[in-house]
């Protein structure tokens, strides 16, 4: 196949050689890495579940049922992003084939799901002209957005949108101790994690009860998880944990997760005690100088003497510890050096959500299964009982998709082409482990509320 068919980006094509800039030719079935939107068309043509998404979307309410709401998908605001930066804002959809078509013919280089409207987006102009407000939003997922780059002050491998297995784990810390609570704490059951693409998470909360959330029981919920100090600048700790005791829930966040984490892992990867730079970060989170001016004298003292073989990083981090809880400190705030350690620990490994995202239902998100622009990487599912196996840089990626599409060559006997791709466990995945029970508790939800209202209306009929 030539260049110039690649550029076409013909549905069918098989990529068996390209030669970027006039340079080296590619043998085979070898794709070059570089973003190419034309690979898209294949990709919107071959592999992505358009079905799927729409399923999710319509929550049961696919007419089939006397109790369905047949209007219900199509009040459902997508959102494009072009070529060129070209955005498309309330795109709606009535029907699985008319959004895989729409999708197919524009070829987004990004799909944003929005909220469930009163009337269909698409239509809004015309209510309009009706006075009152008409068009709002009514339902929507509880979402949260979790980035990379919040982490920036705490993490030294990386920094900006790059990310490496060092600080990765941090994200899955984040979603150990986010996904523990939204089934414990708030009894919410269909909940899908979904890798951004390139420098963190999403999460989607999709109960009926979840997604019918006011905006300020969303708020509500969003200040629950709330930990860092707002305007924390000048403040010698970033974190607030009130009280006498910790809240159940920091307890378990930090007991079952944090603090196993910080020191098993990011205390090393991170080498948080390695130079002073580092480590007097930590030590401007002790409100005792005594203390602080200690700590930093041997740790000093042992720069210019011989270092033990024990990783300087764990004994430091010992030293520290022994000080802090050791309740010899004349100070008057003996607990609140105590408290300290925790403090560190939240500062260091604690979720760092955005808020906003959380408490507005008109919030749009990148639909799951998109392709990032930047990596070229599809925005899988994670699975939160194994997140710790996710390696965000062996996620598939657009180049590599295409690459075994051609190695399986045109097979008319595949239903679905991405069942032979490195696609597949992620949508086998999405589909068994997410989208399955979810439509089956929404149409006993459906079910459950018709069978009530009929049973209501033969209550008021045999008086």
């Amino acid at each position: 196949m030539t260049r110039g068919e690649i550029e076409n980006g013909s549905e069918d094509m098989v990529i068996d050689e390209y030669e970027p800039g006039g340079g080296e030719r590619r043998q085979g079935n070898a794709v070059p890495d570089e973003f190419n939107a034309n690979y898209l068309k294949v990709y919107y043509g071959k592999l992505f579940p358009h079905a799927d998404i729409f399923k999710w979307m319509s929550y049961g309410n696919d007419g089939k049922h006397p109790a369905c709401d047949k209007s219900y998908v199509g009040r459902r605001e997508f959102s494009f992003t072009l070529d060129n930066d070209v955005y498309l804002r309330f795109q709606s959809f009535n029907s699985a084939s008319e959004l895989e078509n729409t999708i197919k013919e524009k070829c987004p280089f990004k799909i944003d799901i929005g909220p469930v409207y009163s009337v269909d987006p698409a239509k809004r102009h015309a209510y309009a002209q009706t006075g009152g407000n008409v068009f709002t939003p009514v339902e929507r997922e509880l979402v949260f957005d979790i980035d990379i780059t919040d982490y920036d002050d705490v993490r030294f491998c990386c920094s900006g949108a790059d990310v490496c297995l060092d600080c990765w784990p941090l994200m899955t810390a984040a979603i150990k101790v986010i996904d523990t609570s939204l089934r414990d704490d708030f009894g919410f059951n269909h909940i899908l994690w979904v890798y951004s693409g390139r420098r963190g998470v999403h999460c989607w909360v999709c109960d009926g009860k979840a997604r019918r959330l006011t905006n300020g029981q969303r708020a509500s919920i969003a200040e629950y998880f709330r930990v860092y100090k707002v305007g924390n600048e000048n403040s010698r700790t970033k974190v607030s944990l009130t009280g006498q005791v910790l809240h159940p829930f920091l307890v378990r966040s930090y007991t079952e997760v944090l603090n196993e984490f910080f020191e098993a892992k990011l205390l090393l990867s991170q080498k948080l005690f390695s130079t002073e730079e580092r480590y007097e970060k930590i030590l401007e989170m002790i409100p005792d100088e005594s203390i602080t001016s200690e700590l930093r004298g041997r740790w000093q003292e042992n720069k210019r003497s011989s270092i033990s073989k024990e990783d300087t990083n764990v004994v430091r981090w010992e030293q520290l510890k022994r000080k802090l809880q050791s309740g010899k400190q004349k100070s008057n705030n003996a607990q609140g050096l105590r408290r300290c350690v925790e403090e560190i620990v939240f500062s260091f490994t604690y979720p760092r959500l955005d808020m906003e995202v959380s408490k507005h239902m008109n919030h749009l998100l990148k639909a799951p299964f998109c392709i990032h622009p930047k990596t070229g990487q599809v925005c899988v599912p994670i699975d939160p009982n194994c997140c710790e196996e996710f390696d965000p840089t062996a996620v598939p990626t657009l180049s590599k998709l295409l690459e075994e599409i051609n190695m399986g060559g045109l097979r008319a006997d595949v239903d679905n082409e991405w069942d032979r791709t490195s696609l597949g466990k992620s949508i086998r995945f999405f589909r068994s482990s997410f989208l399955q029970p979810l439509l089956k508790s929404c149409k006993e939800e459906i079910e459950n509320t018709y069978n009530a209202k009929v049973q209501q209306s033969r209550n008021s009929l045999s008086w």
